[in-house]
């Protein structure tokens, strides 16, 4: 077993012994499996773990031939910026009476 040093906010730490308290627990065993469970919810992502990341295949595309990657971009770009209506001024009438 390693033995390790690690620094916690107070409002975590608290909590944590809190948990071991209720739980009747040591702080470590707490630390130990709050670390068990992010290993599984968080597995590997590495080649030697078998999962290697690629980029999905398109099924289908509306992309025209001869597109170069500077227009792609271009595209990105175009797509990434906020598409605001212009504002138009709201014409308030007073009731008469």
């Amino acid at each position: 077993m390693v033995k390790t040093q690690i620094q916690l906010p107070d409002r975590l730490y608290r909590e944590a012994k809190r948990v071991a308290a209720e739980r009747e627990l040591s702080l470590a065993e707490v630390l130990r499996r709050g670390v068990e469970y992010i290993a599984r919810v968080y597995p590997p992502l590495t080649a030697e773990a078998g999962v290697v990341w690629e980029l999905p295949k398109a099924v289908r595309t509306n992309l025209r031939p001869g597109l170069t990657l500077a227009s792609l971009r271009d595209l990105a770009a175009e797509d990434a910026e906020p598409r605001l209506a212009p504002r138009r001024k709201s014409v308030h009438r007073g009731t008469e009476g």
